[in-house]
């Protein structure tokens, strides 16, 4: 086992760092500690309600399209919000050994042009049902990489996805992008094809680290990418990093941190590492005894909180920050986030439409998600099927549980007057069961829960899946004395760090911390 962190863990009687350097930030941590012991443990990262372990193979190509045709009327409607579209493109040049996604790795661009052709045919299938040229506000690539692609490639797939949507001027189109595989070259075409919000992963800036994970990205290369993207009007870059890495200390991760602050970007998000073997093959390659204990990661989440805050970002929630001015936080204060398959999305009401191997749609009522590999996928369309493997169908309850999930994770409270209002029920004889849940988070300061609103507190925050779960009715959960749950499935992590694309089978959770 290698040695603990050289700065001591917070909590302890040798005081870590912490920003404000006063005893009160002290006792926080311990108290958070301890609530964490009792209520910590795995949860669903609620990107949907019900999470995708609940889809089924239910879903048939006729109930796709009625709820496809159901999209284009809403979405025609004066006033209507516009569509959000998700491209899964899954080809990695590198194998990265911490991650869990559905890639493919390769280093022929034959077969990414010959995907970007059966993209083509998955939205000329979809559009048959929906129409060609409705409005599209929201665009995001994910992967994979999608840096992967050529630059004609990249000019390919948005023309062709042009050919069917309507992309509009002023809407928000995000790309994923591994800093390794961009020059200032791409950033221009991807500047030109219209897209304005980056994604760049960088893990953790330590070289040790980069190397015990299979990930050597220079600090300069990350550095130029953000450079070029200001110089090409990129309006908000986000920065993602891992907590609990191989050879990550508090030391270390601190100076990431320093590091990325630096940089100046408009989000950062931090999502823990689980680690998985026995799932992902390529994890068997990371050293288990230098990966930081729990509470060492727990330290350096808490510092993250401290640092991030000291520089001016704001918690949006589920570890991802933003500065006041970016379009999350504004949406926050607004009563406007909500959360979909790619994390905080700014529109809340948009159907969302996917596309490639194992990408998630809601459109109108149902969830849908295609099918994982490339020879699945392709023979689908090859006999104009959709490729689809499963989903669900929303029923009203899912909606109402739904709306309560969205309220405490997005905005940290839930009004009670409204929600019977709008839904002409009693909120608490339909929700009893939910409540009897909360009590033990009440008590634990977590919550607070009148006759009018249920409110997260700064405590609660760090845990607000926990709080979210009382509410989610396909758990398979009983409480237990102590506050915390007897899960009776596998505690597994959902999704698999920086995509924002959940596995076919997919992980139901991750740590709440």
């Amino acid at each position: 086992m290698r040695p603990a962190s050289t700065i001591p863990v917070r909590g302890t009687s040798t005081p870590a760092p912490c920003v404000s350097g006063d005893a009160p930030a002290d006792a926080a941590a311990a108290r958070l500690r301890d609530t964490l012991q009792r209520f910590g443990g795995s949860g669903p990262r609620y990107t949907s309600y019900p999470t995708a372990d609940r889809f089924t193979e239910a879903i048939t190509a006729e109930d796709y399209i009625r709820q496809l045709r159901a999209v284009a009327t809403r979405t025609a409607a004066p006033g209507a919000a516009p569509l959000s579209l998700y491209f899964h493109l899954p080809f990695c040049a590198h194998l990265c050994w911490y991650c869990g996604c559905n890639k493919v790795v390769t280093r022929d661009h034959g077969r990414s042009a010959k995907y970007i052709r059966y993209l083509d045919r998955e939205m000329a299938l979809v559009t048959e049902a929906t129409g060609r040229g409705l409005p599209v506000g929201q665009l995001h690539w994910g992967g994979g990489t999608p840096t992967f692609l050529s630059h004609e490639e990249m000019r390919d797939l948005m023309r062709r996805t042009r050919q069917y949507f309507d992309l509009q001027a002023d809407g928000e189109y995000a790309i994923e992008i591994d800093p390794r595989a961009v020059q200032d070259d791409t950033v221009a075409v991807l500047a030109e094809l219209g897209f304005n919000r980056f994604s760049l992963g960088v893990q953790d800036v330590d070289p040790a680290v980069q190397e015990a994970i299979h990930r050597v990205q220079p600090v300069s290369q990350t550095r130029a990418v953000i450079d070029a993207a200001r110089r090409h009007g990129i309006r908000s870059i986000n920065l993602d990093l891992i907590c609990g890495l191989p050879l990550q200390t508090l030391a270390s991760f601190d100076a990431t941190l320093r590091t990325v602050i630096d940089m100046a970007p408009e989000r950062i998000a931090i999502y823990g590492y689980a680690h998985l073997p026995h799932l992902f093959k390529p994890q068997r390659r990371i050293d288990e005894d230098a990966l930081p204990t729990a509470s060492e990661k727990l330290d350096m989440m808490l510092l993250a909180g401290e640092r991030l805050a000291a520089a001016g970002y704001l918690d949006i929630g589920m570890d991802h920050y933003a500065r006041p001015d970016d379009d999350l936080a504004r949406a926050q204060a607004e009563g406007r986030l909500h959360r979909n398959f790619q994390g905080y999305s700014t529109q809340a009401q948009s159907d969302l439409l996917a596309f490639g191997i194992s990408a998630i749609g809601k459109p109108g009522e149902a969830f849908v998600q295609n099918v994982r590999t490339l020879d699945d996928y392709y023979t689908a369309l090859d006999a104009r099927r959709f490729p689809v493997l499963r989903g669900h169908h929303l029923t009203k309850e899912d909606h109402r549980r739904a709306e309560i999930i969205q309220a405490l994770m997005c905005h940290f409270t839930f009004d009670i007057p409204a929600f019977e209002a709008r839904h002409q029920i009693d909120f608490q004889h339909a929700y009893a069961g939910a409540l009897a849940q909360l009590v033990p988070l009440q008590a634990a300061g977590l919550v607070t829960v009148d006759a009018t609103r249920i409110g997260v507190t700064p405590l609660g925050r760090h845990l607000v899946r926990r709080v979210a779960m009382a509410f989610d009715a396909y758990l398979a959960a009983e409480p237990v004395a102590d506050g915390r749950t007897n899960d009776r499935a596998d505690r597994r992590p959902e999704g698999c760090g920086t995509s924002r694309t959940i596995p076919i089978q997919p992980l139901r959770y991750s740590r709440i911390l």
